[in-house]
């Protein structure tokens, strides 16, 4: 009779993604016993059958349960495997793609948002007029750029909580998962890798920022993780078609 318990956590049904290790079958039916009695105590005359290590006719010759989801957060050094577990990592060509989608999806409203707050208008008058509606401009830049940078760090976050996908990662097939064991990021996860993803690029380093995070996404090994991703303890994972 098998005494394993259930893994601890949610329903299997919450996140259909999370990575969770599996229980051996036990054998002869679940908890029927096996015919002819309970097995034997001691190992067989003769030493175990040929294939068992384990010494018990009765084990099913099941391997153990496979390790966790990416064997925990920088797991995996050491001699093991460290993807044991995880679904293949994104391709770095599909995370930009997913990218790009979603800076356009965010960009275009934002285009015409910015239209009442003149953010377009360039004053190169040095009378009273032209310096009164420059401080003008000055502060309707200013608060577009608040909007700006909330309603990135809301799509980001939002939607990556909900599922681990924004909207390009969907086209893109791909989701952002916890390493430690594949579960879609909670809310301050997510939060977490909106801002160290987007609030450098929109504030000061709008080209240095975006190009340093693919760098090293580049490069990184084994989890291709960029700045964002470490902040959160986050990969980038293909979702199967």
């Amino acid at each position: 009779m098998s005494t394993d318990q259930p893994p601890p956590g949610p329903p299997p049904d919450e996140d259909p993604f999370r990575k969770r290790p599996q229980e051996p079958t036990p054998p002869y039916g679940g908890d029927q016993p096996p015919p002819g009695g309970p097995p034997p105590t001691g190992p067989p005359p003769g030493g175990p059958p040929p294939g068992n290590p384990y010494g018990s006719p009765y084990d099913n010759n099941m391997p153990p349960p496979p390790p966790p989801y990416g064997g925990g957060y920088g797991g995996g050094y050491g001699g093991t495997d460290p993807l044991a577990g995880m679904p293949p990592l994104a391709d770095s060509g599909r995370r930009i793609l997913a990218r790009l989608i979603d800076w356009v999806i965010v960009a275009v409203p934002l285009a015409i948002i910015g239209i009442p707050f003149k953010v377009y208008d360039r004053v190169s008058s040095d009378d009273d007029f032209g310096d009164a509606v420059s401080s003008f401009n000055g502060g309707g830049q200013l608060v577009f750029q608040l909007i700006t940078i909330v309603a990135y760090v809301a799509y980001d976050t939002i939607l990556t909580a909900r599922n681990g996908q924004t909207l390009g990662k969907k086209l893109m097939k791909l989701r952002v998962a916890m390493l430690n064991d594949g579960s879609t990021p909670p809310m301050s996860q997510s939060l977490l890798r909106a801002v160290v993803l987007w609030l450098p690029a929109l504030i000061c380093c709008a080209c240095l920022w975006p190009l340093l995070l693919l760098i090293l996404i580049l490069v990184d090994k084994p989890y291709k993780q960029g700045l964002h991703d470490k902040a959160a303890k986050t990969v980038v994972v293909s979702v199967p078609r």
